[in-house]
């Protein structure tokens, strides 16, 4: 047996306000309910799932982090930028990556990063 795919699920207060955010990232909506409050977001081979069903405390802080890979890390940083969210300079870490972090609208963390 082997594991084909991993898709991270966020809990989040609105799901529409979710996904304005991470189309800003260059995410698309692949798949919605709204009846669920539910979405699968892509972008390239990448997925995420936002889900305001799963979010029974919604005022509670967030503690997990997705780490997310560009292949050009100055072209992504500056489209971020671009979209209107207000995020660091690029830094090289003590591990050798160049990244910046930022948080979404629920506070799940975003490090994006390039080695």
């Amino acid at each position: 047996m082997k594991l084909t795919r991993l898709i991270p699920m966020l809990p989040v207060r609105s799901m529409p306000d979710s996904i304005a955010f991470y189309q800003k990232l260059g995410f698309t909506v692949e798949n919605r309910n709204d009846s669920w409050g539910w979405a699968m977001l892509r972008q390239d081979d990448c997925r995420i799932m936002v889900d305001q069903s799963i979010n029974p405390h919604p005022h509670a802080p967030r503690s997990g982090v997705l780490y997310l890979y560009p292949d050009d890390i100055v072209a992504f940083h500056a489209q971020v930028r671009a979209a209107g969210i207000s995020i660091p300079d690029l830094e090289t870490t003590f591990y050798g990556l160049t990244e910046f972090r930022l948080d979404d609208p629920d506070g799940n963390r975003l490090w994006i990063g390039k080695g």
